[in-house]
């Protein structure tokens, strides 16, 4: 396998501070990997044997219940680590990463994790400061599921996504990934029939417009209305 540059990793969030030596100590036992869209990174309860960041692409992270629905939990951006099943002390993965989009990343064997943090603590303190964030988010998505009407739950989301991934078009911000509307609901607890109806009424205020696995908010201003509850219709 060639040598990895360590330009791929310098500034990326799990490597901050680290020096360009460093930087090429931990790239000498990760190996780079592609994944086409919809392929299975790795699958929920399997033996968490890698960790991961993300290069280029975007990953929809999924858990199933124990009453057999999915729910997608997140979407990973370019520059994030995840799969970090050793950092939480596991020894399987929690859920299921799938590529949304062609993906290229960086594993590393979760055995070294250990020795990576050790000799490293930067990356131990960056990759913690991730899974409080992503702890965080969870936290608001149990308390949107709980408190809020679906409206509010998928424009809330929307904006998530508007936020972590948003690209300006001449038609307004765009989820740069596809997305389609059964995504959407499992987003948000909703049913596709919901998600549906929302989004055409949506269109027709000119708020969003979506299309095939495409979604466009055209007025965010409204759609944070919408998350607020502070717009009727």
């Amino acid at each position: 396998m060639p040598k990895l540059d360590t330009s791929l990793i310098a500034g990326l969030p799990p490597f901050e501070g680290l020096q360009r030596e460093e930087l090429a100590q931990v790239l000498s036992s990760a190996r780079s990997l592609r994944f086409a869209r919809e392929a299975a990174i790795f699958e929920q309860e399997a033996e968490a044997h890698s960790f991961f960041v993300l290069l280029d692409g975007y990953v929809r992270v999924v858990r199933t219940t124990p009453e057999g629905e999915q729910v997608i939990v997140r979407y990973i951006s370019e520059g994030e680590v995840f799969g970090i099943a050793a950092a939480l002390g596991r020894t399987t993965y929690p859920a299921t990463a799938i590529a949304a989009v062609d993906c290229v990343v960086l594993a590393w064997p979760s055995a070294l994790w250990p020795e990576l943090s050790a000799r490293f603590p930067l990356i131990g303190v960056n990759t913690y400061k991730t899974v409080g964030n992503r702890l965080q988010d969870a936290h608001t998505r149990v308390v949107e599921m709980s408190t809020e009407q679906v409206e509010q739950r998928v424009a809330h989301a929307l904006l998530r996504l508007v936020r972590q991934t948003g690209r300006q078009t001449d038609e307004g911000i765009e989820i740069d990934f596809p997305i389609t509307r059964q995504d959407i609901a499992e987003m948000t607890g909703a049913t596709l029939h919901t998600v549906s109806r929302l989004l055409s009424a949506w269109e027709e205020q000119e708020i969003v417009r979506s299309g095939r696995k495409r979604v466009i908010v055209r007025d965010p201003h409204r759609l944070v209305l919408k998350a607020e509850s502070r717009e009727d219709g």
